[in-house]
């Protein structure tokens, strides 16, 4: 009786142990095998890309970004034409440091995994990649931003396309440069390895307004005045407008034009932290967007219950913990120029074989829908506004309508002994019929959103207006 006892519980206890075994590997091959085959570091794929030549990358007009071509030792080599441009967008495919950017997420398709090759064996290469980046914007947009750090966001508002992304500082994508150059990529303070576009995050001052206009508008607020003193008291804090301007009795239209933090300010501690975080939540503050490149939540970076009155006076003028993107600024942006709909933002338009049938194609997907399409409608008008008649002066266009938004944030990073300010500007044209939006920041530039990324905005947004 013993024996069989003994017998019986090794079978349950093999039993257990093959169940456990089958259960494990239905949920590595269900849920985990994807992104253990997909990881950059796996060694079984850079064994087939010894073997599969890697799909290119083009432009949306059919420009060469990056190829792959055979060395003088018959090894694969990633090649990229136009060098760093690309480097916050394509980013590498190296076999020692991985890959990044499109060439990590979209790495299944590069290989040509999940569709039909007709090409076998030495002579097998992957899918082709056709962006939305337009090149020539993509090249412009990098000469406006020269040698200064931060990030240039353009896209459609109505269909989410990402027509340029750049950030600065960048670096050399080619494998040899990385090996040559990585520790002191690593090291470097300026952190060129981070796509600024995507994944930086900065307090966004007065662009921020955009949302705080949005929930003043749904409280019934376009008619109400306020006295504008200059400065505004919260607490042991006194937040004042730029070089101390008093503008006297101004509605909600003026104060947005001119930047007003007092009225903004005002706005935001009588609405309270409950009504300001849900806008906020709203616009995307807090999610993680499933885009093409891995990026940044935005955030607003209060416990449950600790934001008060006067945090939320703070938020509303674009300050306090909060903290967002240059590509969620441009969503922002873009969601007032849609008539109040977030579209989801995309690069990669569709991938093709070799006999150039289409394997992969995106889909235009509305991310939310935050306000209505009045409450769009108006802010469309008060950033009108604001560039014909008020801080964002700088990115008129002769002959067309454009809206937008500066702003100036306060950051805790000190160059050359002084705090100087991270400075924005997001806006979109023509105001009446929308094409382009654009979002410029600049880290640490020492000025206004208004006299220096307003002109870069104007810029990028003209020469893709003469383009089209």
């Amino acid at each position: 009786m013993n024996t069989d006892k003994r017998i019986i519980l090794s079978l349950v206890f093999i039993s257990a142990l093959f169940l456990s075994l089958i259960t494990y590997l239905v949920h590595f091959n269900m849920f985990r095998a994807g992104d253990v085959f997909a990881n950059s570091f796996n060694r079984r794929t850079w064994e087939d890309e010894a073997r599969i030549q890697r799909g290119s990358i083009f432009d949306r007009n059919g420009i060469l970004l990056a190829r792959t071509e055979v060395d003088g030792h018959g090894n694969n080599v990633r090649q990229y034409p136009h060098g760093r441009l690309y480097s916050g967008v394509i980013g590498y495919s190296s076999p020692v440091y991985g890959r990044t950017q499109l060439e990590m997420s979209f790495d299944a398709n590069l290989m040509g995994r999940g569709g039909i090759n007709l090409t076998l064996g030495e002579n097998r290469r992957g899918f082709d990649l056709h962006l939305t980046i337009d090149h020539e914007l993509q090249r412009f947009a990098r000469e406006q931003l020269g040698n200064r750090h931060g990030a240039i966001i353009a896209l459609e508002p109505n269909t989410g396309r990402i027509l340029a992304m750049v950030s600065n500082p960048d670096f050399d994508p080619h494998h040899a440069s990385l090996v040559a150059n990585w520790s002191a990529l690593v090291e470097n303070p300026n952190s060129p390895l981070l796509p600024r576009a995507t994944q930086g995050l900065y307090a966004p001052g007065s662009v921020f307004k955009i949302v705080t206009a949005a929930a003043a508008y749904e409280a019934g607020m376009t008619d109400r005045i306020w006295h504008d003193t200059g400065a505004f008291n919260i607490g042991d804090n006194i937040v004042r407008n730029h070089n101390n301007a008093v503008h006297g009795n101004i509605d909600l239209a003026r104060a947005f034009a001119v930047s007003s933090n007092y009225v903004f300010c005002a706005i935001g501690y009588e609405l309270g932290a409950r009504r300001i975080s849900e806008i906020a939540q709203r616009f995307g503050v807090g999610t993680s967007f499933n885009l093409d490149v891995t990026t940044s939540a935005s955030r607003l970076d209060y416990r449950a219950g600790e934001m008060t009155a006067a945090d939320s006076a703070l938020v509303s003028i674009g300050q306090g913990k909060l903290l967002t993107t240059p590509l969620h600024m441009a969503m922002i942006t873009a969601a007032a120029a849609n008539d109040g709909v977030m579209m989801r933002p995309y690069m990669v338009e569709r991938s093709t074989n070799d006999m150039g049938l289409v394997m992969y194609s995106a889909r235009r997907r509305v991310e939310s829908r935050p306000i209505t399409p009045s409450a769009a409608a108006y802010l469309r008008e008060i950033m009108e506004l604001a560039v014909t008649d008020g801080t964002g002066s700088q990115a008129r266009i002769p002959n067309v309508r454009v809206a937008g938004k500066t702003g100036t944030s306060e950051n805790e990073q000190t160059v050359g002994g002084a705090n100087r300010a991270h400075t924005w500007f997001a806006g979109f044209a023509p105001a009446n019929e929308p094409q382009i939006v654009v979002a410029v920041l600049l880290e640490n530039s020492g000025g206004t959103g208004g006299a220096l990324a307003a002109p870069i905005a104007r810029e990028v947004m003209r020469r893709y207006l003469e383009m089209e």
